[in-house]
């Protein structure tokens, strides 16, 4: 099967992936907030939103990387650009995005800004974004004091709350980047005036280098400096290149230095435009940081246009032909995504998974991180530096792209969120998904213990692995678009995975009994304590999720195993292996009796078992995301796999044999489909139907918009827990949290979350192809409708994609009824928040975490003109073939 390279984006891709021809070099890999952040905190504390504030962020050099409006710069950050704003009436210059620091928010840490991305190419040789940018002072002032006075049972207060967007009073600014080169960049900035009056506004675009002569080991200083109407960028690692800005317009210099370390510092566009200090800047036209000070007045309904270029060779400052090669790019953005999506989907689907995508490609940003150079300038040994955070991980030097969850509120990788983003990455971009699966892994961040990495403010804390899961499946979203599979790639990093594997059985199986604990397992509040801090009852928790995590770990490893085993028969001993682990994992969930059983039979839900220091156990029974998970670990093995090894299946019943009370166990969750399949999975039908029942329940965890993380039954019916004279409780709380729990800025307690979404499609489909159509269930509970599990699978699909679709009223629900989202210069522009309200779809949380909630765009591509017969005959492996021969005739 050959590979489509018709359109000029694919072909740039091809280019990118077998010639080495660097197209992804230079893309949106700036950060939009780098204040704030573990890699920037050197307080003796640890107290990272207070040691360098968005205030302190305008005058105070960063460390480790930099952030920006709009930004774009090399995949190293050495040169970045940006574009600064401001509207005459600000009280500071617009060069970042505003929002509230975690202690700030009545709901934590919150960007209070507008801005969207609605277009991109994964070469990033077109890119589009829209800011709205209020033409009153901006109120930073009551931003922050009101959210300070509101509680966590209150609404945030938002900038649109606060009237600055009354009578169109913002201007629209689209940032428009195209490559006409690997190292040949353009800009297009058109700033629209959406109000009634002429407006003033000055435009910056601007051009600076990351500080990296000011540290120690300190690199050669760069330089910029005005040659013939435009600047000489010198790096010595980039080599020269000219930027340029069309037009007549003043050049404004100075360095990114420390305001005060020189004479010219950081904020000095800041003091030039703001307080019209003229000395600010240098006139003698050098520094490491420059811009182009455009004024304008902006006409009420009309708008500018400013271009600029970066490049590594001269060009003509010809607005015809700028245009003429933007708009080109733009157009063929379009022939990517009229390839791309199915044709079949509605206008209004279309754009819902191609601006999720955007957001995908945008969230790439530069990670800079050095840990055990970070803990010596805290003064520390890296080699004993406990006590301080990721103290245990001097071994990490990062210096990557990465796909974060978000610019702002995450602007830093988390590890499961990255398995998942990658899933939707490897839509557009299959070269990139691969080496970001591969990233976490290698020996610059897997710990040499085999940990995977977390998240900045505690590496050490542990998220679901998902790693292996996620990288089969895009083994074999490859393997459809190339026709063959890339084994070498999947070698390398099954061995990789190994480690990590054996580091979950060596460290989070307390009894050494096959089940899991772990922690929060990224699932924030989700329990009754803080799952990852000592139990106030003393203890431990056996985890339902912890340990259907593990089972779907080995399932993925057997299926890893078992591909591999095609090149080289050494692997079906790994595969026998992993077998086993998932049939002891089976046992163990279903072998205990009582109350140290996470099943329970009268409920028919998993539940965390709760281990008490005398020797007791007691179901903390909490319906939640945490007792449905054992779905997940449900995963089909086509015949033709299993025939090709008898010596296989040879062992596998020979160890059945040998342990009967396994091979009894086992049995209950082996089923073969109607080709002769073979499913995997924790429990028998009947247990399934059980927790389909509660599954599909409206009243339980079935919303308009999806699967809710906690069943709506614990509105009326709270769990409550007591230790002595503390109250522990869970109750449904569909919006925001009312805890502080892991800093208080998200919610597993009722809300909508797409990955976990996500999950339960996957697994429904995979049961379906092991029970085949004779399965049905009601659905929603009580309906009296008969669905398949196909079907089943495909409801939920929908009504999660329903979320961002209009409704016949033209309102979006992610939005949460604002009126502003139904007017003409806001209604096609969509965020993808990081959860969504459990009863109305209203988008909560992070506002641009298009990271894992861009996996929306995938599943309404899959489901397009696909049928339960089509995935019975075809299995899932199939579908993936087929949808990739309807691209190519596309």
């Amino acid at each position: 099967m050959a590979i489509n390279e018709t359109g000029a984006e694919q072909r740039r891709l091809h280019d990118a992936d077998t010639n080495a021809v660097p197209w992804r070099k230079w893309g949106p890999y700036l950060s939009e907030r780098q204040w704030g952040t573990v890699r920037e905190d050197y307080s003796p504390g640890g107290d990272a939103w207070e040691y360098l504030s968005h205030d302190a962020a305008r005058s105070r050099a960063y460390r480790w990387g930099e952030d920006g409006i709009g930004g774009f710069c090399d995949d190293g950050q050495s040169l970045c650009l940006a574009v600064a704003l401001w509207n005459g009436r600000d009280p500071i210059l617009k060069e970042r995005f505003f929002g509230l620091t975690n202690s700030e928010g009545n709901h934590g840490e919150d960007v209070k800004e507008y801005w969207f991305y609605v277009d991109a190419t994964p070469t990033h040789s077109y890119q589009r974004m829209v800011y709205k940018y209020p033409q009153e002072p901006y109120p930073y002032e009551d931003l922050i004091v009101t959210n300070r006075d509101r509680g966590r049972r209150d609404y945030e207060y938002e900038l649109l709350d606060t009237g600055i967007f009354a009578e169109d009073r913002y201007f629209d600014v689209v940032v428009e980047y195209a490559k006409d080169g690997p190292e040949d960049v353009l800009g297009r900035i058109t700033v629209h005036n959406r109000g009634p009056e002429p407006a003033p506004l000055r435009l910056l675009p601007t051009l600076w280098f990351r500080n990296t002569w000011s540290w120690d080991r300190p690199e050669p200083k760069p330089a910029l400096r005005a040659v013939d109407g435009g600047v000489e960028a010198v790096h010595h690692k980039l080599g020269t290149r000219r930027f340029e800005v069309l037009g007549d317009h003043p050049l404004l210099f100075t360095e990114n230095e420390t305001t005060g370390a020189g004479r010219y510092g950081k904020d000095a566009f800041h003091r030039y435009v703001v307080d019209g200090d003229t000395g600010a800047v240098n006139p003698d036209g050098t520094g490491t940081k420059v811009a182009a000070d455009v004024a304008a007045e902006v006409p009420a309904g009309g708008s500018v246009t400013v271009r600029f270029r970066l490049s590594d060779r001269p060009s003509a400052g010809d607005e015809t032909a700028f245009d003429e090669l933007v708009d080109r790019r733009r157009a063929e953005a379009d022939e990517f995504y009229d390839v791309l999506l199915d044709p079949r989907l509605g206008e209004d689907e279309r754009q819902v998974a191609r601006q999720a995508l955007a957001g995908m490609l945008w969230s790439k940003q530069y990670f800079g991180y050095d840990v055990e150079r970070w803990l010596a300038e805290h003064g520390r040994d890296p080699l004993d530096a406990k006590g301080i955070r990721n103290g245990d991980w001097f071994h990490m030097i990062c210096h990557d792209v990465i796909s974060m969850p978000d610019k702002w509120e995450y602007p830093w990788f988390a590890a499961w969120d990255l398995a998942f983003q990658s899933i939707a990455l490897a839509v557009v971009d299959l070269g990139f998904a691969k080496d970001q699966l591969e990233l976490l892994l290698s020996r610059r961040y897997l710990h040499p213990n085999g940990q995977i990495p977390a998240y900045e403010w505690n590496f050490s804390d542990v998220n679901p692995p998902v790693h292996a899961w996620a990288t089969y499946l895009v083994y074999e979203l490859d393997k459809a678009r190339k026709g063959r599979g890339d084994h070498d790639w999947l070698e390398a990093i099954f061995h990789k995975l190994a480690r990590n594997f054996t580091w979950w059985v060596n460290q989070k199986d307390h009894d050494g009994n096959n089940v899991f604990q772990g922690g929060f397992l990224g699932l924030d509040n989700i329990g009754v304590f803080d799952r990852s801090a000592p139990l106030p009852t003393g203890g431990y928790l056996d985890q339902a999720d912890g340990t259907a995590w593990m089972a779907l770990y080995c399932q993925s490893m057997l299926s890893i195993a078992l591909e591999l085993s095609e090149r080289d028969p050494v692997y079906l001993e790994q595969a026998q292996q992993y077998f086993e682990h998932f049939a002891w994992i089976a046992v163990a969930v279903n072998h205990e009796a009582g109350s140290a059983a996470m099943w329970d039979e009268e409920d028919g839900f998993f539940y965390d078992s709760l281990r008490l220091p005398d020797g007791s156990a007691q179901r903390l029974r909490v319906r939640s995301l945490v007792g449905l998970l054992p779905l997940a670990a449900a995963t089909v093995y086509a015949s033709r796999t299993t025939a090709r090894y008898p010596q296989l299946i040879e062992g596998i019943q020979d160890f059945l044999d040998r342990h009967p009370t396994v091979n009894s166990v086992l049995s209950r969750g082996r089923t073969e489909g109607r080709h002769d399949e073979r499913l995997l999975a924790l429990f028998d039908e009947q247990r399934l139907r059980r927790i389909l029942t509660r599954l599909l329940d409206e009243d339980e965890f079935l919303s308009p918009y999806g699967i809710r993380s906690l069943s709506k039954h614990h509105a009326e019916h709270p769990f409550e827990f007591r230790v002595g004279d503390q109250r522990f409780g869970v109750s449904y709380q569909p919006a925001e949290s009312d805890s502080g729990m892991f800093g208080g800025n998200s919610n597993w307690r009722g809300p909508i979350w797409v990955p976990a979404n996500i999950l339960m499609v996957r697994a429904l489909m995979n049961l379906y192809i092991g029970y085949g159509d004779e399965f049905t269930v009601e659905c929603p509970t009580g309906s009296g409708v008969k669905m398949t599990l196909f079907e089943v699978a495909r409801e939920i699909s929908g009504r999660l994609t329903r979320i961002f679709l209009p409704g016949p009223d033209g309102r979006r629900p992610c939005y949460g009824g604002q009126e502003v989202f139904t007017t003409e210069h806001w209604k096609t522009l969509i965020t993808f928040a990081e959860y969504f309200h459990g009863d109305n779809g209203a988008g909560l949380g992070a506002t641009h975490q298009t990271g894992w909630t861009g996996l929306v765009a995938v599943f309404p591509n899959v489901f397009a003109g696909l049928s339960g017969p089509d995935l019975l005959l075809e299995g899932m492996t199939g579908v993936l073939r087929r949808a990739q021969v309807e691209e190519e005739d596309r």
